[in-house]
């Protein structure tokens, strides 16, 4: 039996999120947005049935259709809150990324799953490409030896037109900047590659060419982790004229690799003491060529969500981790604000901490 699936909010990356449930046959039983024109939109696009409910309150649609999985894909800040009443109802959840923009909410909404028996997966997506899962096997086999350091680049572009399309973009009590829209995924990967377990965090933020939104446009960062190696963050949308490359390199005493492409969908380097396999060979057999930068990952991360509803597990891609994409954010912010290393663990950081830092 197919579950009942229903999406909060019908903006830039709701398609990706309907193509998914649709590829793994949910019953899609309700669509929310304050813009009917969206929701619309959505039906026309996929043709769904012109019957398919319609609503501009979330906690409605949750009640009257008593979805078994919903998905949340509207302003960043709205997340936590919606999450939480999401949860309270009983209703499984994948949260776009980021989780929330405060770590006070992502505590509530991890605490909250583990009362109420419901499951939760940050929507990293990402960590599904063929590229980053041939790079994480290699990681668990401990094929790099001992890790030395990794870097994550994320070098787009994003002009007037892309802010001015939603108000909520580059604010910091509905968005963040270029860090927490753009390049959390990467920030995601970097961590999860090199261990998780983050020491300390030295960061410098600047809004460079972007007067027009309130926070950042270049992040740059070096992390310290638990396990003695370091991270490189580079992270901008000021890449003329269009977005360039987002890459991850991870660095060992016995390999070497480097993922790249449109979303790190491509294997570019990959070198082994081991000798185990070819390198040509991985990069031919490892590549993906998405038609953006969402890459192919969101139908793997809900086949994955669906299964771990039936079996009653964790996600692959778990509520903590999204927690730790958005601790490593929020650190880096808090480090450029103070103009000092910061220290984690952090709690009770927010986005909202640092509006009107680059007034």
């Amino acid at each position: 039996m197919s579950l009942k699936f229903a999406l909060i909010g019908c903006g830039r990356i709701s398609p990706n999120h309907i193509a998914a449930a649709i590829e793994n046959e949910l019953e899609i039983v309700g669509l929310c947005d304050v813009k009917q024109e969206n929701m619309e939109g959505i039906i026309s696009t996929f043709n769904l049935p012109t019957s398919t409910p319609q609503y501009t309150d979330y906690k409605e649609m949750i009640k009257a259709e008593k979805p078994d999985l919903v998905a949340i894909c509207t302003e960043s800040g709205k997340h936590g809150q919606m999450a939480l009443d999401c949860i309270e109802e009983g209703v499984n959840l994948i949260i776009e990324k980021p989780i929330t923009l405060s770590l006070e909410e992502a505590d509530q909404i991890i605490a909250l799953a583990k009362e109420k028996n419901v499951k939760v997966s940050a929507c990293h997506q990402n960590r599904f490409n063929k590229s980053i899962q041939k790079i994480r096997e290699s990681v668990e086999k401990e094929r790099f030896g001992r890790l030395l350091y990794g870097t994550a680049h994320i070098r787009w572009n994003r002009g007037e037109d892309y802010y001015t399309q939603a108000p909520w973009r580059g604010t910091w009590e509905q968005d963040g900047g270029a860090l927490m829209n753009q390049c959390i995924h990467n920030i995601d990967l970097l961590r999860w590659m090199m261990g998780d377990e983050i020491t300390e965090v030295v960061g410098m933020t600047d809004n460079l060419k972007h007067g027009f939104i309130e926070a950042e446009d270049l992040g740059i960062a070096l992390v310290r982790f638990g396990n003695g190696s370091y991270g490189v963050i580079e992270g901008t949308t000021n890449i003329y004229p269009k977005n360039l490359e987002e890459t991850l390199y991870i660095f060992g005493d016995k390999g070497t690799v480097k993922a790249g492409g449109k979303s790190v969908n491509l294997i570019e380097e990959w070198h082994f003491a081991d000798g185990l396999d070819d390198p040509d060979q991985v990069k031919e057999e490892y590549q993906e060529n998405p038609p953006n930068v969402y890459g192919f990952g969101h139908k793997p991360l809900y086949t994955d969500v669906i299964d771990a509803i039936k079996n009653d597990r964790e996600p692959y891609v778990t509520a903590e981790d999204g927690r730790r994409a958005l601790e490593l954010v929020l650190a880096i912010y808090k480090s450029a604000a103070e103009g000092t290393s910061v220290k984690l663990p952090l709690t009770n950081v927010s986005s909202t901490d640092f509006t009107g830092r680059f007034k």
